[in-house]
């Protein structure tokens, strides 16, 4: 198996205006992969313009809300090194250049070199409610290739972590996710 990281990615769109998705990145030797299933914005985006930033964040609440809807415009910075943008409260940022394309009917893979990385604040360690909201945006977002049952259960089975170890931040992630898995349980946002 592949080593995933979760990441917000940020593209530029035919009007070179930041969109902000939430991704889960692969690593393949020196490359990172980036593998949107079509359609989407972020698959058109690197076809028009071959850049991207990844952003490692503990903020779920970008997760979150990208995956409900509930909000995408998230504040953003210019990247250094590429045409771009990325997070502005992220943790640590990749600035990436595609250097191929695996193509795919469903899913193609672009492989990205890392042109640029930085540090913007400390990492000050992990928390259970945070690894469930990503989780659970990621069942979310997959709520037409999933069964409604495999979703249910893996909210049922995450929702102690948030009860348990959540902060505000985290909660307020959660209520987002749960409204939206109760107001269209077959439709993406």
């Amino acid at each position: 198996m592949p080593f995933i990281r979760e990441a917000i990615v940020v593209t530029l769109d035919h009007r070179d205006r930041p969109h902000v998705a939430p991704l889960g990145l692969i690593e393949r030797g020196d490359l990172v992969v980036i593998a949107p299933f079509r359609p989407s914005t972020t698959l058109a985006n690197l076809e028009r313009r071959p850049f991207a930033s990844a952003c490692y964040t503990d903020e779920v609440r970008v997760f979150a809300g990208c995956v409900t809807g509930r909000r995408r415009d998230w504040p953003v910075v210019p990247t250094e090194r590429i045409p771009g943008f990325r997070l502005a409260a992220c943790l640590a940022h990749d600035e990436l250049e595609v250097v191929a394309v695996e193509p795919d009917a469903l899913r193609p893979r672009f492989l990205c070199r890392v042109v640029h990385t930085a540090q913007h604040a400390p990492f000050k360690g992990l928390n259970r409610a945070r690894f469930a909201v990503i989780e659970a945006a990621i069942l979310l977002s997959r709520r037409r290739l999933l069964p409604s049952a495999e979703i249910e259960e893996g909210f049922a089975r995450l929702r102690p972590l948030v009860d348990k170890t959540a902060g505000e931040a985290e909660r307020e992630a959660w209520d987002w996710l749960e409204k939206a898995r109760a107001e269209s349980p077959d439709e993406p946002r």
